[in-house]
C-alpha cells in the first residue's frame, strides 16, 4: 500500500466522523418546542443547520454565520457569511442581527444555537467603547503572538458584546440548547468560539495579564475596559444561564478514534498520543521526530510497523512572512529533525480543510522530502524560519487540498512509522517467504 494513500484516508475517515449529517440529528429527538429558533456560528454552523433542517418536524427559523466559501443552502434558517480569521464587516451584521432576533424571547421559547470552531472571528461585535478596526488589529495581534487558543479566547470573551455567555443572556428568559463540535484542546465549551453561551469563569485582569505577557499592542479604551472591570463577562453562576444547556457532540478524540479504525483495518497498530497536544508547532514537530525515531529504530515505546496519532492546537509565533499555518510548520520541523529517518511518513492537517489564511488543509512528508527540496534548491530550515510551509510543500506537490469540509474539529496529525527497512508489512511478509523459499530450495539440492 503506498503510505501517502493510507495517511490521506486516515485523515478523510477524521473528517468524515465529524460530519455534522451524523452528529446532529441524534441530539434533536429530545428538544420540544413549539417553535425553535436556531441560531450559531462557525465553520461547520451552516452544515449543521441544514442537518437541523432535514430532520426536524416543527416551526423553525433563524440565522446562523459560517466562514466565506463554507454556506450550505437551508429553507428556513437564514445563512451568512463573514471573514475568517480576521473578522469583517459581514461578521458584525450578523453578530448584531443575532442578538436582535433572540431579544424578546419568552419562557415558552426554544433556542437551538449551534457552535463549531471559527466563531471567535465570525462574531465580531466589540463592547461599548470599541469599534470593530479596533478587534481587528486585535484579533491580528493575537493570532500572530504565540498565545494558545484558550488564551486567546480568553481575551477576545471580555472584548465581546455577544460572547462569554452574552448570547446566552439575551436569550434569557427562553430555554437555549447548545449543540457544541470542538476544536479546541480539553473541549472547554467556553473557548469554542469564544462561549457565546457559556458562562466564563475568567475576569478582566486575566485578560489584561495575557494581552501584558505576549506585549499585544491594546488601544487605550481596551485598557481602561480591562481595568475598571466594566469589561467582565457572565459569570457561570448567572441567573440567565439557569435554562442554557451545553452538548458536546463532536470532539477532536471521536476523529482520531476513526483514523485508528482506518490503521487497525490495514493492519497497523495506532497509539493515540493526545488529542489536546499544545505548544509551539515547530517544538511539538521536534519533540514527535524523537518519538518516531526511537520506535523506528528500537521499538520503543510501540513496536512498528504503528501509527503515532495526535490532534490539539499548536502555536505559531510569526517571526517571517512566508506563507504558514501551524500544521504546515509542524510537519516542516519534524521533517527536518528526522532528517531523511527510512520508513517514517506523515501527514498533518486542519479538518476544516484552512490551515493558516491558506485554502490549504496541510501537507504530507515523506523519507525523501529533504531529499527533494535540496535537489531543487528549497531549503527546509529558511523556510522554516521564513513560516513558509505552504512554499515549501507546495513546491514540492505535497499539499493536502480538501476544499471546505464543513466540520471543524481541530488539527490531525498521523505519523506512519513502518521500520528502518521502509516496507509496508504485506511487502516485507512477501520478501521473508521469498527468503525462506529460497533457501528451502537450497537445502534440498544440497
Amino acid at each position: 500500500m503506498d503510505p501517502r494513500d493510507f495517511l490521506r484516508r486516515m485523515f478523510a475517515a477524521a473528517i468524515e466522523a465529524a460530519q455534522p449529517a451524523h452528529c446532529v440529528p441524534p441530539h434533536l429527538a429530545d428538544i420540544k418546542a413549539r417553535r425553535l429558533v436556531v441560531i450559531g456560528a462557525g465553520k461547520a454552523s451552516a452544515a449543521m443547520a441544514r442537518a437541523v433542517e432535514a430532520h426536524w418536524d416543527g416551526p423553525l427559523s433563524g440565522l446562523v454565520v459560517t466562514r466565506d466559501g463554507y454556506a450550505v443552502p437551508c429553507e428556513h434558517i437564514e445563512i451568512a457569511e463573514a471573514s475568517h480569521p480576521v473578522p469583517n464587516a459581514a461578521g458584525f451584521n450578523a453578530a448584531r442581527r443575532m442578538l436582535d432576533l433572540v431579544s424578546g424571547l419568552g419562557v415558552d421559547d426554544t433556542v437551538l444555537c449551534l457552535i463549531s470552531g471559527g466563531g471567535s472571528s465570525l462574531l465580531p461585535l466589540p463592547i461599548t467603547g470599541l469599534t470593530l478596526e479596533d478587534k481587528q488589529a486585535i484579533n491580528r495581534a493575537l493570532l500572530a503572538s504565540g498565545a494558545t487558543i484558550s488564551e486567546m479566547n480568553c481575551v477576545r470573551r471580555h472584548l465581546s458584546a455577544i460572547k462569554g455567555g452574552r448570547l446566552a443572556a439575551a436569550c434569557h428568559p427562553a430555554r437555549v440548547v447548545t449543540l457544541v463540535m470542538s476544536d479546541v484542546p480539553g473541549d472547554n465549551p467556553c473557548d469554542i468560539a469564544s462561549g457565546p453561551t457559556v458562562g466564563d469563569p475568567s475576569t478582566c485582569a486575566d485578560a489584561l495579564e495575557i494581552i501584558d505577557r505576549y506585549r499585544i499592542p491594546v488601544p487605550d479604551a481596551v485598557r481602561d475596559l480591562l481595568l475598571s472591570g466594566r469589561a467582565e463577562s457572565v459569570f457561570p453562576d448567572d441567573v440567565r444561564l439557569s435554562g442554557s444547556e451545553v452538548r458536546m457532540i463532536a470532539t477532536p478524540q471521536m476523529a482520531l478514534e476513526a483514523a485508528a479504525r482506518v490503521a487497525e483495518a490495514a493492519g497497523i497498530p495506532a497509539h493515540v498520543l493526545g488529542n489536546a497536544i499544545e505548544g509551539e508547532a515547530r517544538e511539538v514537530g521536534t519533540v514527535m521526530a524523537g518519538i518516531a525515531r526511537q520506535a523506528n529504530r528500537l521499538g520503543q515505546p510501540f513496536t512498528t510497523p504503528c501509527v503515532l496519532l495526535s490532534s490539539g492546537e499548536t502555536s505559531v509565533t510569526v517571526r517571517g512572512n512566508g506563507r504558514g499555518g501551524r500544521n504546515v510548520e509542524f510537519l516542516l520541523a519534524l521533517g527536518i529533525a528526522l532528517a531523511g529517518e527510512p520508513g517514517v511518513h506523515a501527514i498533518a492537517g486542519d479538518t476544516d480543510g484552512v490551515d493558516g489564511l491558506e485554502e490549504i488543509a496541510g501537507a504530507l512528508l515523506a523519507p525523501d522530502t529533504l531529499a527533494r527540496a535540496r535537489a531543487r534548491s528549497i531549503h527546509p530550515i529558511a523556510a522554516l524560519g521564513n513560516n513558509d510551509g505552504h512554499g515549501f510543500f507546495g513546491a514540492l506537490g505535497d499539499s493536502v487540498i480538501t476544499g471546505p469540509t464543513l466540520t471543524n474539529v481541530n488539527d490531525f496529525r498521523a505519523v506512519l512509522v513502518l521500520g528502518p527497512d521502509g516496507c509496508w508489512p504485506a511487502a516485507r511478509d512477501a520478501t521473508a517467504a521469498g527468503r525462506s523459499a529460497g533457501a528451502d530450495a537450497r537445502a534440498a539440492a544440497r
